[in-house]
């Protein structure tokens, strides 16, 4: 810069000695003169040049310092400062951070092939409105490739500043940021708007004084009228006093939350139930600018949880409350400590109807029955179902036993009156079972379990009540133990079969045998049959040690059959819950191929009572058992009111006398009766077999009577397999007596 000032300097110089030659041509031209004029030229010219070489060293350092913070400025904003050259296509950058690192770029725009495809038209589209001058400024946000091929949101501003003649555009320049960081932000912000606007909830955002900011679309649609209306308003709760909503915010400004169910007025002016959740909002500086109020309404929920508690706590047939509510009840009454009185109800013989006639109409009965029922309960009292045909009556604020009988039988009278449906008269009873709190128990689970006891002592009498005791509760221990005792001698096989001889009244020899059941067990011993098979009965495990019976039986029969020991009958009981089983004939079938067994070898003894159940269909079962070779003998004949013309219809082959009758023979009419009996059976062409036989004389006088055969103690007492074993081997030889036991009074236990 210096070099070219002197330059013009003696430029200068030179154009004034030339001018000035010319001008004072009348001088005399010498090396003198010529010396004199640029010496006084440069004096006069160098003050001047030398105050504009100081400017221009000024100048340039003031350039210097401005590029310098003009560079820093760019560096510290972020952004890249651009020149395009539109003529040539040239681009140069400045302070190129993210993007390319090119110079040149040529298309158009010059950075077309670093623009992401989906952005490309939205550009070219932009920078042609400039062009046409239609926009003051071209600006565009886009996403361009870095040189790791990652892409980038920048924001792109720029320029025309200079065009050609014709107006054509020569040079743009502008700015290129990178905001990504910004752009993800702001799609956050933008989900998270979306999200506010379509809670289905109402949303309130309130500023730290608790004015209204703004609301979200559902607000309106929740409490009606238009956004400007709330803008700005107070916290309010419509029909609640300003000291319940003051309370409420002064809760949120002590632990930052509250959570609270409310009753207010929607849209159209119904009272809903609205839970308000109302949260603190703070910056980064922990100060509190804002409060978010969400309103759910609770009408739905509400709704479900109704139908819910109906559903887990109402029983479906009868609408009573249910077990589970039962529960739930009796437990707030055992903890407020009132006397209060538990009646269990259970109703004899309910399986039957429902066998009978369908579980559709045993339901609308138990409808009809929980009907009539309610209406007799007192105010205070609860009538549940407990399932099945279980109910129970919870008597509150009372213990007197003359009101408590009373209702008792009350609910007995109602019961037993007969129900007309279907073209049906249906007649029950019930037994009911009643406890007394807290004489009878300290806990819900307790006073069932005894009100249970009473009920099964009830149901022994039939269409009665009866109160708990704790000779009951003993009785149930010791039940609940031989039922325990049972389940454990199943699995360990722990019940034996054991056999009576069945005599020929005048020969005195064996025709046959009754298999009888022994429990064994290893620390009780020996259980009676009449301990544990009427438990067994109860519980349905009599199914299981029937068929156990049953098996060991033929397995033993088989045995001696083919020994050679026995050709006779073995007669096995059949208890009624078998007999009810719908595949019972196909049970039978599988023992007797499993043990290899002809049918003819096989007796049935079935009971009176059970056949008298349901006739016909006994018929039906008895001819399907018979068809199969298998012989069938009525057992306790005499004991369960049999009507003689289904006796005729029954495909007998056997018909047993009861042990009772056979005891009471030592008077003419117990005679008579024995004699009646035997009649009939030989009348319908049946087998007589007289049971527990124990004295000399009944044999002389079922002789006279016509009885063919007999069994009991006189004979022989229930021998195991081995001891029958050597019974069947002694009969061989003739030597059977010696088997009679020598004390021919004692009692019978089979």
């Amino acid at each position: 810069m210096i070099k070219i000032i002197i330059k013009l300097s003696m430029l200068v110089v030179l154009a004034y000695s030339f001018e000035l030659f010319a001008f004072e041509s009348s001088f005399n031209y010498n090396s003198d003169n010529i010396l004199i004029l640029a010496s006084a030229i440069i004096a006069l010219a160098l003050p001047y040049l030398l105050f504009v070489i100081h400017k221009l060293r000024r100048s340039r350092r003031q350039l210097r310092l401005s590029e310098k913070r003009l560079k820093s400025t760019v560096e510290g904003s972020g952004d890249t400062l651009w020149d395009w050259n539109i003529k040539t296509g040239e681009v140069i950058r400045i302070n190129d951070k993210y993007l390319m690192d090119s110079t040149t770029l040529m298309g158009f725009p010059p950075n077309k092939g670093l623009i992401h495809p989906h952005d490309i038209n939205n550009v070219e589209h932009l920078l042609k409105v400039h062009f046409a001058e239609q926009s003051a400024f071209f600006e565009a946000t886009y996403r361009i490739k870095d040189t790791f091929g990652r892409w980038h949101w920048v924001l792109d501003r720029g320029k025309i500043i200079e065009k050609d003649a014709n107006l054509s555009p020569l040079r743009m320049t502008g700015t290129v940021r990178d905001i990504s960081q910004l752009k993800s932000t702001e799609e956050r912000l933008n989900l998270f708007a979306k999200c506010v606007e379509s809670l289905t909830d109402a949303l309130a955002i309130y500023d730290k004084n608790f004015k209204l900011v703004d609301i979200n679309p559902s607000f309106l649609t929740l409490f009606g009228g238009v956004r400007e209306q709330y803008l700005g308003k107070d916290f309010n709760l419509s029909g609640y006093e300003p000291s319940y909503t003051n309370r409420i915010i002064e809760i949120v400004k002590e632990r930052e939350h509250i959570q609270q169910e409310v009753k207010l007025r929607n849209s159209e002016r119904v009272l809903l139930p609205i839970e308000i959740s109302i949260d603190e909002i703070k910056n980064d500086q922990n100060q509190i600018t804002n409060y978010v109020v969400v309103y759910s309404d609770l009408t739905e929920r509400k709704k479900a949880e109704s139908q819910l508690h109906n559903l887990s706590n109402r029983d479906r047939t009868t609408s009573l409350p249910n077990r589970n509510l039962f529960f739930t009840d009796l437990q707030k009454l055992v903890k407020l400590n009132s006397h209060h009185a538990l009646l269990v109800f259970d109703l004899d013989n309910f399986k039957k109807i429902n066998d009978s006639l369908g579980h559709q109409l045993g339901d609308s009965l138990l409808a009809k029955l929980a009907m009539r029922l309610n209406k007799l309960t007192r105010e205070n009292d609860v009538f549940y179902r407990l399932g099945g045909d279980e109910f129970a009556l919870v008597m509150s604020d009372t213990n007197d036993i003359h009101v408590i009988t009373r209702m008792a039988k009350q609910f007995l009278a109602a019961i037993a009156t007969p129900f007309k449906m279907a073209g049906h008269e249906l007649a029950i009873t019930s037994s009911v079972g009643i406890v007394l709190f807290p004489e009878d128990g300290n806990t819900p689970e307790l006073l069932l379990k005894n009100a249970d006891t009473a009920m099964y002592h009830a149901k022994k009498k039939g269409n009665s009540y009866l109160f708990f005791n704790d000779t009951m509760n003993r009785q149930a221990v010791k039940r609940l133990q031989i039922e325990n005792l049972m389940r454990f001698g199943l699995k360990e096989d722990h019940f034996e079969v054991y056999y009576q001889p069945k005599m020929n009244i005048r020969t005195g020899k064996l025709t046959g045998m009754e298999a009888l059941v022994r429990f064994i067990t290893p620390k009780k011993g020996i259980i009676s049959p009449g301990v544990f098979i009427p438990i067994a009965e109860e519980t349905g495990q009599i199914i299981e040690i029937g068929e156990v019976v049953l098996n060991k039986a033929c397995r033993d029969v088989k045995e001696w059959l083919d020994s050679g020991l026995f050709s006779g009958r073995v007669a096995v009981n059949l208890s009624a819950k078998q007999f009810s089983l719908p595949d019972l004939t196909s049970r039978i079938d599988v023992i007797l191929q499993k043990n290899e067994l002809p049918s003819y070898f096989l007796e049935l003894e079935i009971t009176e009572g059970t056949v008298m159940d349901d006739p016909k269909e006994a018929i039906a079962i008895m001819r399907s058992l018979s068809a199969r070779g298998i012989h069938l003998a009525m057992d306790d004949f005499g004991t369960g009111y049999s009507s003689l013309a289904y006796l005729k219809q029954f495909p007998l082959n056997t018909l047993k006398v009861d042990k009772a009758f056979i005891d009471d023979m030592t008077n003419e009419r117990g005679r008579n009766m024995v004699d009646s009996i035997v009649t009939i059976a030989h009348n319908l062409d049946l087998h007589v077999v007289a049971e527990g036989v124990e004295q000399a004389h009944q044999i002389d006088i079922l002789k006279k009577l016509n009885c063919e055969t007999v069994q009991g103690y006189y004979y022989s007492k229930p021998l195991s397999k081995s001891e029958f074993t050597e019974f069947l081997k002694q009969q061989q030889t003739k030597a059977a007596p010696s088997l009679i036991r020598k004390n021919k009074n004692v009692a019978s236990i089979n």
